[in-house]
C-alpha cells in the first residue's frame, strides 16, 4: 500500500511539473524522480535577427556580419544565466550559432532554469542517428573511369569546361574522416605532405564522450581528436563523393575542391549538442584549441547525411534549435545540403530534421536509370503542416562507389550518398562563377531550375507525380552541365562592389587602449569612416586616409562596428571589440 501511495505521489508531482513548467519538453519529465544528471539544451528567447545580412554581398562579408550579430546577441542574452551556472558549479556549454546553452544538472536546477524569464524552452539533448545505408561488395580501382553517378550528372563534362571545384571549400559533418586515404589526402585543406597536416581551422571533434546509444566505449578513434579519424566509414565515403580522386579513381564530383570537417557522430550516433557544436564551428572555424574563431574560413557548403527521428526524441516541439542553426548558416552564406532520408517508398516520409526544414536543401536518391530509389523518402512535408514540396532535387544514391577508411572502396546505397553529389555540384558552380560564393538562395535556385524534370505515377499528399516539381523527385535529377551554364550567365553584382570597396583591417582586436584601422588599398584616398556601438548608434565619424590610430580611453567595453564609405559611395564594414 505504501509503494502504491508513493507511486501515486510521484505521478502527481510529475503531472504538476508538466502543468507548472510548459517550457520543459515532456520527455525530460518522464522519470524525473530518479534522475540526478539530466542532459538538456536551454533555448533562450532572444534570437539574433540576421535579416540585414541578406543585403550584404560576398561570402566573407556575410559570414563576418552574421558571426558578429550572433555572438553579440548570445553574449548579452546569456550573461546573467552563465554567471548563475558558474556560481553554482553547474556544467554547461554556450552556443552562439543558436542562442542556447547545453546544461548537465540535477532535476531541481532544471526546474529553476525553466522559471527564468530569458528561457524560451528546454529541450532534451536527444540522440540523433546516422541514416541507415546498405553496403555492396568492396571493389577495386577503376583506372580513372568516372563513377556512374558523375557521368550521369555530367560532372566529367564540366571538368572539361575547366571547372573542377578549385578555390572552393566543402565541409562535412559525419562520423569522422580518414584524411590519409589517397583520394582525399591532397584535397584536405590542412594537407602539407603525405604524413604532415595542419589541423587548425580544418578539423573539429564534437565527440567528447561515448554516445548514450553506444553499447560500449570501444571507439576505434577515441574522443576529443586533434586530427581527423573515421569511426564508421560513412563520413569518409561521403567526402570521397564530394572531392575524391587519385591516380586510379575518379569518385568525386569536385576533385579540385578542398575539404574541412567536423565529427558529430560517435559510431553513427550523435546528439543535439554535437550537431550544434559542428554547425557553430562551420560558421566560424577555430584553431585546434577551439579559440580564435574566423568566419572567413567557413566552407562554402556543408553536407549532412544524418537525421533525427521521432523514435529518437525529435518532435515538432523540440526542433527549434536545429532549425535556427540551419537558418543561420544559410544566412551566413553557407549552403546546407541534407539527405532526405531512407524511409521510402511511402509518401510524407520526409518527416525528420534537418531534411524537412525549409532552409535545408534536401536531396533524394535516384538510380542509374533515373528512377527514384525505393528507399528514398518522399514528400510533401506534412509533419509540420506546411506541406512544402520536398525533396528539392534527387541525385545518384544507389550503388555509389567511394573510398572508406583505411583506403579501401565500397558501394553504398542511401540518400546519404545522394547529398554529397549536390554538395560537389555547389563547389563546381562556385568555381565557375566565384561571385556566387555566399549567394545561397541563388545557388539553390540554379540547381533547381537546371535539374532534369522527372515524373512519377505516385501521387503524394495531393501533389500529382506528373507535376513539376513533385513530392517524389522534387525539381528532378541534378544536371551539372546545365547548372554551370546558368551559373556563368548569372549576374550577382559582387564583382562591381568588391572592386570599389575598400576592405578594413582592425588591430588589435579585441582592443583596450587604442585601435589601429587600416584601409587596405593600393592608392590611398580619403574615405568617410563611421563607428557605431552595439545599439546601432553612431558615436564617431571622420574622413580618414590610409592607416590611423584611434584612442579608446573613454570608450565603454563592448562590440563596435566600423563602416567605411569610399569615394564611389560604396561601403564596407568590420567589427571590433573593446575590452578594458
Amino acid at each position: 500500500m505504501r509503494l502504491f501511495a508513493l507511486t501515486l505521489l510521484s505521478l502527481f508531482i510529475s503531472l504538476s511539473v508538466v502543468a507548472q513548467s510548459p517550457k520543459i519538453d515532456p520527455s525530460l519529465l518522464g522519470n524525473t524522480h530518479n534522475q540526478n544528471q539530466l542532459d538538456y539544451i536551454v533555448l533562450l528567447s532572444s534570437q539574433a535577427d540576421l535579416s540585414a545580412v541578406s543585403g550584404v554581398k560576398g561570402k566573407n562579408r556575410k559570414g563576418s556580419m552574421a558571426y558578429s550579430l550572433l555572438k553579440k546577441n548570445s553574449d548579452d542574452a546569456q550573461l546573467a544565466l552563465v554567471n548563475w551556472l558558474r556560481h553554482r558549479h553547474i556544467e554547461y556549454t554556450s552556443f552562439f550559432v543558436v542562442n542556447a546553452i547545453h546544461v548537465r544538472s540535477d532535476y531541481a536546477t532544471l526546474l529553476t532554469l525553466a522559471d527564468r524569464n530569458e528561457v524560451q524552452k528546454i529541450l532534451p539533448n536527444f540522440s540523433i542517428k546516422l541514416d541507415r545505408i546498405e553496403a555492396e561488395p568492396i571493389v577495386g580501382s577503376r583506372d580513372l573511369v568516372p563513377e556512374w553517378g558523375l557521368l550521369k550528372i555530367g560532372a566529367d563534362s564540366v571538368w572539361r569546361m575547366g571547372f573542377d571545384g578549385k578555390g572552393v571549400v566543402v565541409g562535412g559533418q559525419d562520423t569522422g574522416y580518414d584524411w590519409s586515404v589517397s583520394p582525399l589526402k591532397s584535397k584536405y585543406k590542412g594537407f602539407i605532405n603525405d604524413t604532415v597536416a595542419n589541423h587548425s581551422y580544418t578539423w573539429h571533434d564534437a565527440i567528447h564522450q561515448k554516445s548514450p546509444l553506444a553499447a560500449d566505449s570501444l571507439n576505434p578513434c577515441g574522443y576529443n581528436l586533434k586530427e581527423p579519424c573515421d569511426d564508421n566509414n560513412h563520413g569518409t565515403h561521403t567526402m570521397g563523393t564530394m572531392v575524391g580522386s587519385d591516380t586510379s579513381n575518379l569518385i568525386g564530383v569536385a576533385p579540385g575542391a578542398q575539404w574541412i570537417a567536423c565529427r558529430n557522430m560517435e559510431r553513427g550516433n550523435g546528439q543535439l549538442s554535437t550537431y550544434l557544436e559542428c554547425f557553430e564551428w562551420f560558421l566560424a572555424p577555430t584553431d585546434l584549441d577551439g579559440n580564435n574563431p574566423d568566419p572567413t574560413k567557413a566552407p562554402h557548403v556543408i553536407n549532412n547525411s544524418w537525421y533525427c527521428s521521432p523514435e529518437e526524441g525529435c518532435n515538432p516541439g523540440n526542433w527549434d534549435a536545429l532549425q535556427i542553426a540551419v537558418k543561420n548558416l544559410k544566412a551566413a552564406g553557407v549552403v546546407v545540403v541534407v539527405s532526405a532520408g531512407n524511409s521510402g517508398p511511402g509518401c510524407e516520409t520526409i518527416n525528420a530534421p534537418p531534411a524537412h526544414f525549409e532552409p535545408s536543401f534536401s536531396v533524394g536518391a535516384s538510380m542509374i536509370n533515373d528512377t527514384i530509389a525505393n528507399f528514398s523518402s518522399r514528400g510533401p512535408v506534412s509533419i509540420d503542416s506546411s506541406y512544402r514540396v520536398k525533396p528539392d532535387v534527387v541525385a545518384p544514391g544507389r550503388g555509389v562507389r567511394s573510398v572508406v577508411r583505411g583506403g579501401g572502396f565500397a558501394a553504398f546505397n542511401g540518400t546519404s550518398m545522394a547529398g554529397p553529389h549536390v554538395a560537389g555540384l555547389v563547389a563546381l558552380i562556385i568555381s565557375a562563377n566565384p561571385d556566387l560564393a555566399g549567394e545561397v538562395t541563388t545557388i539553390e535556385e540554379i540547381i533547381r531550375q537546371t535539374a532534369d524534370p522527372k515524373f512519377s505515377d505516385q501521387d503524394c499528399g495531393g501533389v500529382s507525380g506528373q507535376l513539376h516539381p513533385n513530392a517524389v523527385y522534387g525539381y528532378g535529377r541534378i544536371n551539372a552541365i546545365k547548372a554551370i551554364e546558368l551559373a556563368l550567365k548569372t549576374q550577382t553584382k559582387v564583382n562591381e562592389t568588391d572592386k570599389l570597396a575598400t576592405p578594413l583591417k582592425i588591430i588589435p582586436n579585441p582592443a583596450s587602449a587604442y585601435v589601429i584601422i587600416g584601409l587596405e588599398q593600393d592608392k590611398p584616398s580619403t574615405a568617410k569612416l563611421s563607428i557605431f556601438n552595439a545599439a546601432g548608434v553612431q558615436i564617431w565619424k571622420e574622413s580618414v586616409r590610409a592607416w590611423f590610430q584611434l584612442s579608446l580611453d573613454n570608450w565603454p567595453s563592448g562590440l563596435y562596428q566600423a563602416v567605411l564609405e569610399n569615394e564611389h559611395g560604396v561601403t564596407s564594414s568590420a567589427s571590433f571589440v573593446v575590452q578594458h
